[in-house]
């Protein structure tokens, strides 16, 4: 049963799969079975990648589901080498940036486990250059428009439609609600990619490191201003092994009807 106070750090103790329980790779791989082996994987093989598989793993990303399905979304597949080289010098500062701001947050990674994920990381940044591939997930941005707060006549036809009640309520959350509205229609489809790589035996991670210096990446991308990047995901053939993931137990998350 769920408790009321969660750990500092994950208290993970429930292996996804037996440990040698085999590990599929193919386009055809049970779901299941990838998903309870999707590592982060950050330590990568400069071998490239055929562009037919990166379209394969982006078409996946497409059949994800959008708000109103606008299918507003956009992906930027990086896997020239000047262009990567820039990519690499912005990576190693927000790595740092990450390293500090996590030594205030957190307790100290002190466990091998959460030790070995830290050396991964200084590994990532330090051989970024040499990955083979980096996926942008960028959605368009769908603020409110100066057309929009003029459109009189029609503000006016919202009021009597919704009512004072309503109106308050959707005031209340409308600041949230445009970026969890593009956020929960980009993730799914980064969800997607995730597994799509992991079945064709790609490694990958999903990071949001870009937005400690966002004008810097959005620079050397060219996304244009009406997009917001909402991740990042190095990708390529790893150096490790897929296998069971660790989490916490599905008791200790899960709640019956109510909190």
């Amino acid at each position: 049963m769920a408790t009321s106070e969660g750990p500092q750090r994950a208290d993970a103790t429930e292996l996804s799969q037996p440990p040698d329980a085999p590990v599929p790779v193919g386009a055809d791989a049970p779901i299941l079975s990838v998903m309870a082996t999707m590592r982060a994987m950050r330590r990568l093989k400069p071998d490239p990648v055929p562009r037919e598989v990166l379209e394969d793993i982006v078409r996946a990303a497409t059949w994800a589901p959008s708000g109103s399905d606008a299918q507003h979304y956009a992906f930027v597949v990086v896997t020239d080498r000047a262009k990567m080289a820039e990519l690499g010098d912005l990576w190693r500062d927000v790595v740092d940036t990450y390293a500090a701001l996590m030594g205030r947050a957190v307790p100290a990674m002190v466990d091998g486990r959460h030790a070995r994920m830290a050396d991964a990381l200084r590994y990532q940044a330090e051989h970024f250059d040499q990955t083979p591939v980096v996926i942008a997930a960028c959605y368009r941005r769908s603020g409110i428009g100066m057309s929009d707060l003029l459109d009189l006549p029609g503000n006016v036809e919202l009021v009597r439609a919704l009512g004072a009640t309503r109106l308050r309520h959707l005031l209340a959350g409308a600041r949230a609600a445009g970026g969890l509205a593009e956020a929960s229609s980009i993730y799914p489809a980064v969800q997607n990619l995730l597994l799509a790589a992991r079945a064709h035996g790609l490694g990958a991670t999903l990071t949001v490191w870009h937005l400690f210096r966002e004008a810097d990446f959005r620079r050397v991308l060219g996304v244009p201003k009406d997009h917001g990047i909402y991740a990042l995901v190095p990708m390529g053939y790893p150096m490790g092994r897929f296998g069971p993931v660790r989490r916490r137990p599905v008791g200790d998350v899960l709640h019956w009807d109510r909190w």
